[in-house]
């Protein structure tokens, strides 16, 4: 069985300094526009999380910029390094943007990686371009990468990266993590392309995912699906002059939680959070949801449960309040507009149900935020509601966590989320199960300070010691071959 490997340090020939990541987007934006446009780290969740085995080296990032090239030309003014991190570009057009990531990968390979929530799409002339953006970002990689170098490639768009990148630089030791879950094979299965897409990950030394359960699919697939036989965490691959060793492994991922607290901390926080508890009406007990506004996130399943809770008296509605925060998110795609339309349904029927003049059961924000603002909702909050359909691990729920710096607060979490299968203190529910959601919010109501102090402090021991940097380093030295 793929077990999660303990930490150690990097060697040398994983030295962070050799290191190429290859990801979707590069972790840069442009700022302005015209003559005084500058580049700047972006925020997102990659770049946080690999900013740990980034600081200080001479690493390079692979990736598309966001600017829809006409037929292939780079983005104007894109530096080639920053901050001390190479940039290598990938230049998309539209079309590009529209089959590959729009049509293929969110369009078929997420909703099926997600246990089919909704109907995957599957059209013959998107993968094709999946393919070509795929070995695009392959050469990048390969003319980037330093003699013996380490690619370390990520996520669902670029499953085939890694066997085209072992065809053209056979000595770079490679990597692959998985940042959403992988189905279970009968799932997998009705995927046309599905050879092609396993043949591409055991391209690499070493494929990562969140937990357990989603290696051992990805294992099962391999058995049934190329008819090879893996033996514990490893495939034997046959190639031209013999075999080649893949590892399989979990490695679930972590937050920078050192950061979040100390951003918890500081005044301007604490006054902030305090100032939204009052704009919410100072009500004893506020729970908060955090989303990006997709449809395996279960917002709409988790407002509903609340107004149930509130009028069944389960939950007293003089005692509280929901503040959900979604984040919009590829709004192009089709199932994305729905699953908008139907939280704002759920959000309209619940406040016209419950709502006061002036006093919304539930406060709805479809927008982003500043961390700095995120992190005092985080600190405002009294319990989490974290309630995905499936979810690869779900960062959100660990953050709340490591904001919570006097043990109090309380998180309602999915089963079907990687972060369960670390985070037991949490309140474990099924999300779709409308009824035990409703129960489960009225006991983190009626919880003694006693109970939840004592949850909140495994929750926090979890956290920190499962850190983003455990998670970088233990891949890094596991595709090294630090670790047997």
């Amino acid at each position: 069985m793929p077990q999660t490997p303990v930490p150690g340090p990097v060697t040398a020939t994983s030295d962070p300094q050799d290191l190429i990541v290859v990801a979707n987007r590069l972790p840069i934006e442009a700022v302005g526009e015209g003559p005084d446009m500058t580049w700047q780290r972006s925020p997102g969740g990659l770049v946080s999380a690999l900013e740990p085995a980034l600081q200080g080296a001479r690493a390079t990032w692979i990736g598309w910029s966001g600017h829809l090239s006409g037929s292939g030309e780079a983005t104007p003014g894109l530096p080639e390094e920053l901050d001390g991190l190479g940039i290598g570009e990938v230049p998309l057009t539209e079309l590009d943007v529209h089959d590959y990531y729009e049509g293929l990968a969110n369009g078929a390979i997420w909703p099926l990686y997600h246990d089919a929530v909704a109907t995957p799409i599957y059209h013959r002339h998107e993968f094709e371009r999946y393919v070509d953006v795929n070995r695009r970002f392959a050469d990048v990689g390969a003319q980037s990468a330093p003699p013996n170098g380490v690619v370390w490639v990520h996520d669902y768009q670029l499953q085939l990266v890694p066997r085209l990148l072992r065809e053209q630089r056979p000595d770079m030791r490679i990597g692959f993590f998985l940042h959403i879950p992988f189905p279970p094979v009968e799932l997998f299965a009705q995927l046309p392309w599905r050879r092609q897409i396993l043949e591409g990950l055991l391209g690499a030394d070493l494929v990562g995912f969140q937990t357990v359960t989603s290696a051992q699919n990805f294992l099962s697939a391999v058995r049934r699906l190329l008819a090879l036989r893996p033996g514990g965490d490893r495939v034997e691959v046959p190639e031209t002059h013999g075999y080649r060793t893949v590892r399989v492994g979990s490695f679930p991922i972590g937050i920078d939680a050192k950061s979040f607290e100390a951003l918890a901390m500081t005044p301007a926080v604490q006054a902030r959070a305090r100032e939204i508890r009052r704009e919410l009406g100072d009500y004893p007990l506020i729970f908060l949801g955090v989303d990006r506004l997709d449809y395996t996130k279960g917002i709409d399943i988790r407002m509903r449960a609340f107004g149930e809770a509130v009028r069944d008296g389960i939950l007293d509605a003089d005692q509280v309040t929901m503040l959900q925060l979604a984040i919009p998110s590829r709004e192009n795609v089709e199932e994305y507009r729905r699953i908008r339309d139907d939280v704002e349904l759920v959000v309209g029927r619940v406040n016209g149900d419950l709502g006061r003049v002036g006093d919304p059961a539930i406060h709805y924000l479809r927008q982003a935020v500043s961390r700095e603002e995120l992190v005092a909702m985080y600190v405002a909050a009294d319990a989490l509601l974290v309630t995905p359909l499936r979810d690869g691990m779900n960062l959100v729920v660990k953050e709340y966590v490591a904001c919570r710096t006097d043990n109090t607060g309380a998180v309602v979490l999915s089963e079907f989320t990687g972060a369960a299968q670390q985070l037991h203190d949490a309140f474990l529910v099924n999300p779709y199960d409308l009824d035990q959601l409703k129960r489960t919010l009225g006991a983190v109501a009626t919880a003694t300070p006693e109970e939840l102090s004592e949850r909140m402090e495994g929750l926090r021991t979890n956290v920190f010691e499962h850190d983003v940097d455990r998670w970088a380093r233990s891949f890094l030295a596991t595709l090294s071959g630090a670790l047997t």
